[in-house]
């Protein structure tokens, strides 16, 4: 089966166009991360909505930090790993996932929310020591940026069977983060919907530097 991102990458490997593409696109993650990071300490300063949830009125918060990121980090280990021979593929990825944390960005500034009722803070292991300097975080709601990463991963792989595989650990990190009180259940229904428009527009945009002749 040919996807999308075949099509559009045409199987190249490693040239040095791919390699500028690669290059390009985490640096261009890297401005969005920090600029995010900056957003979302306003965004934990400011007070929103509590959500009637039925989903969550029947369920007992656990703690499943350790089960949610070991499939995050799980997925996005074989991701990359299945994706470093197709660079222009992974280039690709990378920027989906920028753009999916502008689709973020926005929906937080329009939907200030609050956490859910009995919620346990997801503290990731990495990423609050490298990017909030240990702050919690526990409003930055919709949509579910975990799941929503696991979605773009699960879109960028090339081999069906492991797109079933990361399929799975999506919905293991999406019911994680519902059952933990992290997100409400709208947050992870929704969050797919946006990963695969990032993922979409990317693509139409296509390949960065444009290719010779093209």
């Amino acid at each position: 089966m040919v996807t999308d991102t075949e099509q559009q990458e045409g199987g190249e490997g490693w040239t040095r166009d791919a390699a500028i593409e690669l290059a390009l696109s985490v640096a261009a993650l890297v401005v969005v991360l920090a600029v995010f990071t900056r957003f979302v300490a306003w965004v934990e300063a400011r007070p929103g909505a509590v959500l009637p949830d039925p989903i969550l009125a029947r369920l007992e918060p656990r703690d499943l930090t350790w089960i949610t990121f070991s499939l995050i980090y799980a997925g996005l280990a074989l991701g990359v790993i299945s994706l470093v021979r197709h660079p222009r593929a992974l280039a690709a990825g990378v920027r989906s996932y920028a753009v999916m944390v502008l689709f973020r960005m926005v929906m937080l500034a329009v939907m200030p929310l609050d956490p859910p009722a009995g919620m346990i803070p997801l503290q990731d292991p990495f990423v609050e020591h490298l990017g909030t300097h240990g702050q919690v975080l526990t409003r930055d709601l919709f949509f579910s940026g975990h799941t929503a990463t696991m979605c773009i991963v699960t879109l960028s792989v090339r081999h069906p069977r492991l797109r079933w595989v990361l399929l799975a650990c999506t919905i293991g990190v999406a019911s994680c983060v519902v059952w933990q009180a992290v997100h409400y259940t709208v947050d992870v229904l929704a969050a797919p919907a946006f990963a695969y428009a990032a993922h979409r527009l990317v693509l139409a945009i296509g390949p960065i530097p444009a290719r010779r002749g093209s």
